[in-house]
């Protein structure tokens, strides 16, 4: 992508169809923790959790990823395994207690209506299926190289890309 906002960026798709699509860039951490940047936070068991820039759109919306530890009725709906959507601003006291992890967003990505089937078309991105350990990876690790080593196709080969390849 010539778009830096997406440069070895690794994009977790929330909900995608006719309207356009909604995803979180999974590997920009900010350097801000919850409680920091939401004083309403600064007392919760998540106070901590470093934020993360989940993309372009609007800065100052703000959601999580949240892990559950089951899936009880009356739960976020879950969006694969264990991991759901929660809405920072309904405040820490609207987290259910069986939440064990949390990461933090500030913005999204967003596409219209046909715009992320047009990227796709053009192969601007890879489509590789998420892994939970995705979602609350490491600050420090190149998620970008992990999930594609991890793909059995010669996508796997762009793993050890450098990022500028005129200093390799």
């Amino acid at each position: 992508m010539a778009d830096s906002n997406f440069e070895r960026a690794v994009v977790f798709i929330i909900d995608h169809s006719e309207a356009g699509a909604i995803g979180l860039v999974l590997n920009r951490p900010l350097e801000d923790y919850l409680g920091q940047a939401m004083p309403a936070w600064a007392e919760s068991r998540f106070t901590n959790c470093t934020l993360f820039s989940g993309g372009p759109v609007d800065p100052l919306t703000s959601m999580a990823l949240g892990e559950f530890r089951d899936n009880q009725e009356g739960s976020q709906s879950l969006l694969f395994a264990n991991i759901g959507v929660i809405d920072l601003a309904s405040g820490p006291e609207s987290i259910p207690d069986h939440v064990v992890n949390l990461r933090p967003y500030l913005g999204y990505s967003g596409w219209g209506s046909m715009q992320l089937e047009a990227e796709l078309a053009a192969n601007a991105w890879f489509v590789v299926e998420v892994h939970p350990n995705d979602i609350f990876a490491n600050e420090g690790i190149d998620l970008w190289s992990q999930v594609l080593r991890r793909q059995s196709s010669p996508v796997s080969w762009l793993s050890n890309y450098p990022s500028d390849p005129r200093l390799n």
